[in-house]
């Protein structure tokens, strides 16, 4: 192996010890040190790799092709939707950069890493943020999208949502200064967070959840207070019956069918969805297996109804992704979306998952990460041997919506996704070990403010390549009107 992936080596043989143990070891020895002690730890852990070592980025010069990458991330993945993907990417350097986790996570494992992991998100961009309902009926901010979630270092989470800031500042034409401000306020927020909860009890950092009312106080005018107050206050009244139901719902007699809109939603044949003749009934019942048991008696007062392919996202788009219709009366539906879970694109570089199923994998990530998580969040695995995972679809969700957002509300919003992955990683990892290797100054926020513009730049290069390639026709793509 080349002398620029030695560092990696390591990583990976520590990553193979199965997290269980990690975790029993670490209490073991830990149980009787206090946060200051830990928190020494972390600073200790600079005379190894200094904070200053994660400045600016610099590609290796065995960097594999971009486009080489990208196309081989579709494999496995529906030939007939490819294209759409790639338009979807086509559309600009941001829609890019969320569809190419893993190009990122290959140049991640290139760079410092101080120790410390963490059950990292995996794909940590602004846009897997956002609002939405927890079980008892209250909204939350929180990370949103678990697809390639696996533990390992903490470092890459933060500067994928770093590098996203300096790529959507951007998209929205602001200065380059604006851009490298509002990424390294992300970082400083994400840092201050974690000393916060650093110092937290166990139990509190649990319990803790950023409610939809802290969101909105956190807003930076009046102005932006009472939109997003209407946007909350929209998506409250919205219901199942009343609103998703009529839209994507059509009736043949007296059977209710999902409305197809090809190519975006269509019925699949017996080849892309085995176990269709039979209702999914293995399947179905692989994934009631997964829930809790008071779960599965309100998952039992619904049939089945009817599925059907749903593209949805930038990443996603390709892989198995459905909506299914399950009554408990002809005016008590829900819709559940059952999304195929390949293996996360770290793990190449950051160990393989525990879980041999990686709609688990998701689902065991998902719970450790949010505060609250959807009650019907469950896994199975398909006749066609696709690993899924399942959740409500739209419970409630409240997504970003950047195109009119200026440098405040961008930097603001940022600063939100930074708090929920502080709090996401302080459930999981050392936030004191985390803080102590951070510090209280802002020398690591400007060290990632600088990772992060060097590697928009990067993106910005990767996305011209890309797009020559469709161009020359090496790459087929069908940008939707």
């Amino acid at each position: 192996m080349e002398e620029s992936r030695k560092p990696n080596v390591r990583l990976v043989t520590r990553s193979r010890r199965k997290p269980t143990e990690v975790s029993l070891r670490s209490h073991a020895e830990d149980q009787y040190r206090t946060a200051s002690e830990r928190r020494a730890d972390g600073k200790a852990l600079r005379e190894k790799v200094p904070r200053e070592a994660h400045t600016g980025w610099k590609a290796p010069k065995d960097r594999r092709d971009p486009v080489e990458l990208v196309l081989e991330s579709n494999k496995g993945r529906m030939p007939d939707l490819v294209p759409i993907r790639h338009g979807r990417m086509l559309q600009s350097p941001f829609a890019f950069y969320r569809g190419s986790a893993a190009l990122m996570a290959a140049d991640l494992a290139h760079t410092p890493v101080s120790g410390p992991r963490v059950q990292a998100c995996g794909d940590a961009h602004l846009m897997n943020f956002g609002a939405f309902a927890t079980p008892e009926r209250n909204i939350i901010f929180d990370i949103n999208d678990f697809d390639e979630t696996l533990p390992a270092p903490w470092e890459w989470d933060l500067k994928r949502l770093a590098a996203s800031v300096v790529v959507a500042g951007r998209h929205l034409r602001l200065s380059d200064n604006e851009s490298a401000r509002a990424s390294i306020a992300t970082v400083r927020s994400y840092r201050e967070h974690i000393a916060d909860y650093a110092s937290m009890r166990a139990l509190e950092v649990w319990y803790d959840r950023i409610d939809i009312e802290r969101v909105i106080k956190e807003m930076p005018s009046e102005e932006a207070r009472e939109r997003a107050e209407q946007r909350v206050e929209k998506t409250r009244s919205r219901n199942v019956p009343e609103h998703d139901y009529p839209k994507l719902v059509e009736h043949h007699g007296s059977t209710p069918r999902i409305k197809d809109n090809p190519p975006l939603i269509f019925h699949p044949t017996a080849k892309q969805a085995p176990g269709l003749k039979a209702g999914y009934h293995e399947g179905l019942a692989a994934y009631r297996e997964s829930l809790a048991e008071h779960v599965r008696v309100l998952f039992d007062r619904f049939h089945f109804c009817d599925l059907a392919i749903k593209a949805v996202g930038v990443g996603s788009v390709g892989t198995f992704c459905a909506v299914g219709l399950f009554l408990a009366a002809d005016d008590d539906p829900i819709f559940l979306q059952v999304k195929e879970a390949k293996a996360s694109v770290l793990e190449p570089y950051a160990g393989k998952s525990l879980h041999q199923n990686h709609g688990q994998r998701v689902v065991v990530g998902q719970r450790l990460m949010q505060s609250a998580t959807d009650i019907f969040l469950g896994w199975s695995r398909g006749l066609n041997g696709r690993d899924v995972y399942v959740r409500q679809l739209r419970d409630m969700k409240i997504s970003a919506i950047v195109e009119d957002w200026d440098f405040d509300m961008l930097r603001t919003y940022t600063r939100l996704c930074a708090w929920a992955l502080a709090r996401a990683h302080a459930r999981s990892g050392d936030a004191a070990m985390i803080s102590g290797y951070m510090g209280s100054s802002g020398r690591f926020d400007d060290a990632i403010g600088e990772f992060a513009v060097e590697y928009a730049d990067q993106n910005q290069r990767d996305y011209r390549a890309f797009v020559r390639a469709v161009r020359e026709e090496r790459v087929k793509a069908i940008v939707e009107s």
